[in-house]
């Protein structure tokens, strides 16, 4: 499993915004979580993380003590930490919390965030105020010297001017200016500083790194510089290391920008800026791309060439012996004597460079597909930066060219769609293996959406086929501009549209871009001759590994969802679960099924916690039942509760996840102290058994967890009337000391007679409520009024489907005492849910260590 990367942050703007900055670079395993309990359970079982991105409100105290805390966790020992502050004011060095590499403004995540932890990377994680780790002054009697390597370090007097007394000879090889250039000359000729004065950096002296520019034979070189200060020959004196944004001089620039060549997206224009960045950051003089376009027999084509001086006459690709030995699979690369090369190619004396190097393209059977040649009148920089540096751009040329040949041969065999571009169902199919077979190697996941045009049969009879085109291709570019870089959008057939969405760090992120494609195909669309049309579609969403193991299932079961969608009035989208109309067909095998799934270890119980709304603590749990099938998978409770139902099976079952529950509950009572209370759903059938309340104590016997603990659920739908025992059998388990909770509240034909007659102690509202909080008026008031209501006969309130931090804020503000949803946690198995009390209890045993 790959290393990770955690977000923390409260606010869920914020969190997205980081999410999408590492999303957009590649990063495949992205954990978001809004605090320190929710990152315990996105970390469970997880390897150990890559970085931490933690935003801190305010002055930082609270911030750093929450980290610390956050240090806990298995997988965030010794992992670098990135610190976005959301206040103007910069956090002061003190407050960095440990392991701090590196920090930086909310406003900046998008352009900073990742060249920012790049070149934390590069400097192997240091702290910041410690970066980077270059040599240190050493003590020689009085007096401090630095290590002579290639580092660029001044030290100047402290006084009025600050005269320089001693420079690196990096700084003169780097500058190319003489030594006697630099003798005694005023620090403020040398350095220049963006933002803040040499005064007031010398003042600080704290190591910390400041942009600035230093003096070169070519005006200026920029990159930052840090000061200390330090002794000199008996006199009090202030050392600056200054290190150059160049990217052939320092490996965080090469390494900034390789990943800009890298994040380049494909194409000619693609090629040329990777080019452009290559040359200027490199400083070269003449950089070209050749290709080979029908193997090594082949003529060689110039797919680009940049050059530093006036147009020579060139001399042909044949007359070009280190072109031709590139060609050949050998590698060229002259450093300081290119010119003596130049009695053997014509090139390099028309060039007159000092530095020149050739590498071959490869595509990944080691054929080589073309050539890259760089040179420099200069010089090259540090071999040991430059050189790979090449290299890399040297693969990523080769990638680019292969993947032009790649895409000419796909249109050649029929791989792409003539009208789309798009890859049609055959290269579709293929890429859905290779992602699964990576899925599996990589412990990913990953959805299949299956997008269908709602009645476009209807554009091709009034406004012709070729209306009908161009909405496929509107509706194609519309699906590309919904997903990022690295998922796949297909025109699987006709006016059927198929997307995977890769790298899932939760299911909530493919429902926000389902939601996205739903809205952005409402926009109208406008036909050549000025005719507006209205396109929606419907949408059937599938997961891996979740639904199904390979691809044709997930195919099959994303198109059951899309159907779904269709029979739900179009225009939306649906996520798949065995339907009802299975459930219907296949009902009798089912329902055999189903007989067998205690036994054969189907059935799960699953639990979500329920939190107080002030203090956001855990103070219950509801046990949810469900069953995995082995050919299907996870099937509805919507499907099978009311076959267990129907055959009379829910008895049983419902024994069963009562026996389990109580005994977990219990399990954890007794290892965390912690007396949760544990909501078990009562169906219609089990309420009118007679011999309900004598399960229920035996349970209760058996399993040694305290009546007041359990609590009974029961929907709001069964009627009074209908269902005989149900007010003696909930009466009954309230003596028992058992509370009664209304479960589905406002869904069904309740009244305030009904609340009355029943011994209820909680009302759950309903979650179709909740989530329309901040969408529909109506449904606030339902809420609001829910709650008055409940609290006026006593009832104590609990949300359901809590999802947002507008469900949250709403709820707080109308007084709802406990909350339940996926904002806190989704449902958990029992290892999950164990291990979030495990950190709960924790958390609170350090709090209560800590001094006041």
């Amino acid at each position: 499993m790959m290393a990770g990367v955690l977000i923390v942050a409260e606010q869920r703007e914020l969190r997205r915004l980081v999410f999408d900055a590492l999303d957009q670079a590649g990063y495949a395993q992205i954990y978001s979580a809004r605090d320190i309990t929710h990152a315990a359970i996105l970390l469970e079982g997880r390897p150990p993380l890559q970085l931490m991105v933690v935003v801190i409100k305010g002055d930082g105290v609270q911030g750093c003590a929450s980290c610390g805390q956050l240090r806990q966790l298995p997988a965030t020992l010794d992992v670098p930490l990135m610190v976005i502050t959301t206040d103007e004011a910069p956090l002061h060095p003190d407050h960095w919390p440990a392991g701090t590499v590196d920090w930086l403004h909310a406003s900046r995540v998008t352009a900073e965030l990742l060249p920012r932890w790049r070149r934390a990377s590069a400097l192997a994680g240091a702290p910041l105020p410690a970066l980077p780790q270059v040599p240190l002054p050493a003590p020689a009697g009085d007096r401090y010297a630095f290590q002579e390597d290639d580092s660029e370090w001044l030290i100047a007097e402290l006084s009025a001017t600050c005269p320089l007394l001693e420079v690196s000879s990096a700084v003169i090889r780097h500058s190319r200016l003489p030594a006697d250039h630099w003798k005694a000359r005023p620090l403020s000729q040398v350095l220049s500083f963006e933002g803040v004065t040499i005064e007031q950096v010398i003042t600080e002296a704290n190591r910390r790194w400041y942009p600035c520019q230093r003096r070169s034979a070519e005006g200026s070189d920029t990159g930052q510089a840090n000061a200390r200060l330090v002794s000199h020959d008996g006199h009090d004196a202030v050392a600056l290391i200054f290190r150059s944004d160049r990217a052939d001089l320092r490996a965080e620039a090469a390494l900034s920008l390789l990943s800009r060549m890298f994040a380049s997206t494909n194409g000619v224009d693609a090629q040329t800026a990777a080019a452009r960045l290559l040359f200027d950051e490199l400083g070269l003089d003449y950089l070209a791309v050749w290709s080979l376009p029908s193997g090594s027999a082949g003529i060689p084509v110039q797919q680009l060439q940049l050059w530093n001086g006036p147009e020579p006459s060139w001399p042909p690709p044949a007359a070009q012996p280190s072109l031709a030995q590139v060609l050949a699979g050998g590698t060229v690369n002259y450093r300081h004597d290119a010119r003596n090369q130049v009695a053997n190619d014509p090139l390099l004396q028309v060039l007159g460079l000092t530095d020149f190097a050739g590498m071959p393209l490869y595509d990944e059977r080691h054929t080589v597909l073309g050539a890259m040649l760089a040179g420099s009148r200069r010089g090259f920089g540090a071999a040991g930066i430059v050189e790979p540096v090449l290299h890399c751009a040297a693969a990523r040329f080769a990638q680019m060219l292969e993947l032009g040949l790649t895409r000419e041969q796909g249109r050649s065999e029929g791989l792409l769609d003539a009208l789309t571009g798009l890859p049609n169902r055959l290269l579709f199919n293929d890429r859905l293996e290779t992602i699964i077979r990576e899925a599996v190697r990589n412990g990913e996941c990953f959805a299949v959406l299956f997008v269908d045009l709602d009645r476009f049969k209807a554009v091709n009879d009034s406004h012709g086929h070729a209306a009908g085109d161009a909405v496929l291709r509107s509706v194609s570019r519309r699906l590309c501009g919904s997903v990022r870089a690295s998922d796949t959008v297909a025109r699987y057939a006709g006016d059927e549209f198929t997307v995977v969405l890769r790298h899932i760090v939760k299911n909530d992120d493919v429902l926000r871009v389902a939601e996205k494609i739903v809205q952005v195909m409402e926009t109208p669309l406008y036909l050549d001759d000025g005719t507006e049309l209205q396109i929606t579609v419907s949408m059937g969403v599938s997961f891996f590994p979740d639904d199904a193991s390979d691809a044709e299932t997930l195919l099959k079961h994303a198109d059951e969802a899309m159907y779904a969608a269709k029979h739900l009035g179009r225009n939306n989208f649906q996520i798949y679960e065995v339907s009802p109309e299975y459930a219907q067909e296949h009902g009798m095998a089912l329902k055999t099924r189903l007989r067998h799934a205690e036994g054969n270890g189907e059935l799960r119980v699953v639990y979500q916690p329920q939190v107080n709304t002030e203090t956001e603590d855990i103070v219950g749990m509801e046990a949810l039942l469900r069953w995995e099938h082995p050919e299907l998978g996870t099937i509805s409770p919507a499907v099978f509760i009311p076959l267990a139902e129907e055959t009379g099976l829910i008895v049983s079952i419902g024994e069963w996840v009562m026996r389990t529950a109580c005994r977990q509950a219990r399990e954890w009572e007794e290892r965390y102290g912690l007396r949760l209370r544990l909501g078990v759903n009562l169906s219609a059938v089990q309420l009118m058994e007679p011999r309900l309340l004598d399960t229920v104590a035996k349970v209760l016997m058996d399993t040694g967890l305290d009546p007041d603990l359990l609590e009974m659920e029961v929907t709001e739908s069964i009627s009074i009337k209908e269902a005989p025992n149900l007010v003696e059998n909930l009466h009954g388990l309230h003596e028992l000391g058992c509370h009664i909770a209304i479960d589905d509240f406002g869904t069904g034909a309740a009244s305030l007679d009904y609340l009355r007659r029943l011994p209820a102690d909680r009302i759950k509202i309903d979650q179709s409520f909740v989530r329309n909080i901040g969408v529909d008026p109506d449904d606030e008031a339902i809420v609001r009024a829910t709650i008055e209501m409940a609290h006026r006969l006593k009832r104590a309130v609990v949300a359901e489907g809590v999802e947002i931090e507008q469900h949250l804020e709403f709820l707080r503000a109308h007084g709802c005492d406990e909350l339940q949803g996926y904002l806190f946690c989704r449902p958990a198995t029992p290892v999950s849910f164990g291990n979030l009390l495990a950190e709960r209890q924790r958390l609170l045993s350090t709090r209560a260590t800590e001094p006041a």
